[in-house]
């Protein structure tokens, strides 16, 4: 069962909200505040015919008012559930997601408000899965709006040119992803920024050739033939983005120790 987090932290802001708002203007004018001595004869207001419902909301809704604007218009902490973007994502890492870097979007609902920018060429980017829009997914940015993208031969085209791979020898695979040891690693250039990814070649790895539709991106990840990705179901539409993962906050994995120190900052490429 997937928790919608933003749901409940915009219902706990808005009860806890109301309940003080209410009380402020409704009630607190009606209770009359009593003054008493403390223990040195310093003479304070006594507040505790406060109701306990009220004192909880006053205390809360300040916290959860600034963690609904931090997670929903600036940062979003995600974990790494799979291997579909090793070796850049480790099982166990734990990343920040830039919010903001795509547009602006209401808690919830995720309707854009406020256009800031839109997703580039190598972008790390997670998103509402399509089939899914419960189940957050995170990918690589391949093909943006109007791009003919083809994958054949492990290779990937785009718009009819080759990306360069260079091979840099066998993965020595770490923790959970035990199961990619000695897979190919390789480093591929988009004509934006070079990345690492994983290849293969004797595993079956899905061929397509599309044209990305206008409002869409193809995504894949850098674990090419362990990913379900826009080969196997299409395109993310712009209003699934939810933002772009930029660094590693920490790491957790007990098949390799538990905490990998080294991993904690990684800024992501």
């Amino acid at each position: 069962m997937n928790i919608d987090f933003a749901l409940i932290l915009v219902l706990l802001t808005f009860i806890s909200g109301a309940i003080w708002l209410v009380d402020s203007i409704v009630f607190a004018p009606k209770r009359k505040p009593l003054q008493k001595e403390d223990e040195a004869g310093v003479s304070h207001t006594d507040t505790s015919d406060i109701p306990v419902p009220v004192d909880y909301a006053k205390s809360f809704f300040p916290i959860f008012l600034f963690v609904l604007i931090l997670r929903s218009f600036l940062l979003e902490p995600f974990r790494i559930p799979s291997a579909s973007m090793m070796p850049t994502l480790l099982i166990g890492d734990f990343i920040l997601v830039n919010k903001y870097d795509y547009g602006i979007r209401l808690p919830v609902t995720n309707t854009k408000v406020v256009d800031i920018g839109y997703p580039e060429r190598g972008d790390i980017a997670v998103f509402r899965y399509p089939e899914d829009p419960s189940i957050p997914f995170i990918k690589r940015i391949i093909g943006l709006p109007g791009d003919r993208i083809s994958y054949y031969d492990k290779t990937l085209f785009i718009n009819g040119k080759p990306m360069k791979q260079t091979i840099l020898g066998e993965y020595d695979a770490v923790g959970s992803g035990f199961l990619m040891d000695g897979a190919s690693l390789r480093s591929e250039d988009l004509g934006t920024r070079p990345h690492l990814l994983l290849i293969d070649p004797d595993r079956y790895s899905r061929e397509v050739e599309g044209t990305v539709p206008e409002g869409y991106y193809f995504v894949l990840g850098d674990n090419r033939d362990n990913s379900k990705d826009s080969r196997y179901w299409g395109f993310v539409p712009d209003e699934n983005l939810i933002g772009r993962a930029f660094m590693i906050w920490m790491n957790w994995d007990l098949r390799n120790g538990g905490v990998e120190w080294n991993r904690i900052g990684t800024i992501l490429q």
